[in-house]
């Protein structure tokens, strides 16, 4: 589906409330289109519905007037270069972004994340981003260890239940 379709059914998205619907086109987009500064600004303003800074920081993070809390909750939530590089999803030179702005800051988190590996990294090279990136990064919307425990818990209770049922409907069955 060509871009400005899509463009149309996230206004549309967007006027009937369906909002999950919206960011899920967005975020396609934006992975299709990665230096398209225009989608990156379109998803921030998504995020900002749900109320989530930190997400709309990061689709803002290579805009010159971006929101001082929203890029701090950015970085926080992603707090090293390697992760910061993963999630701002971009690919190819930096020279790309058609921006002074956006072009300085990707370089300086490509720099800083060269300077933490002591070697040249790049965009395209998913190991750029290191193991860190992968393993300790948490999704935002991932949870907690203790509601996997109880969700786990549940899980077993309920299919011990169930178990339960349909044996004593075998042994009835025999009786």
């Amino acid at each position: 589906m060509p871009l400005s379709n899509t463009l149309i059914r996230v206004d549309a998205d967007l006027t009937a409330g369906r909002v999950p619907m919206a960011r899920q086109r967005l975020r396609g987009l934006v992975s299709s289109f990665p230096h398209d500064l225009t989608l990156r600004r379109r998803l921030a303003e998504v995020y900002r519905l749900y109320g989530d800074a930190a997400e709309a920081g990061r689709w803002m993070y290579l805009e010159e007037d971006r929101d001082a809390d929203e890029t701090a909750a950015f970085e926080e939530r992603y707090g090293s270069p390697g992760w910061r590089m993963k999630a701002l999803a971009w690919r190819g030179p930096e020279a790309l972004a058609g921006a002074a702005v956006a072009e300085e800051r990707l370089v300086a988190v490509r720099t800083a994340r060269a300077e933490e590996l002591g070697r040249p990294v790049d965009w395209d090279d998913p190991a750029s981003y290191g193991e860190d990136a992968d393993e300790e990064y948490e999704a935002p919307d991932g949870g907690s260890r203790f509601t996997a425990v109880v969700v786990a818990i549940g899980a077993f209770l309920g299919l011990s239940v169930t178990v339960g049922i349909w044996i004593r409907g075998v042994i009835a069955l025999f009786e």
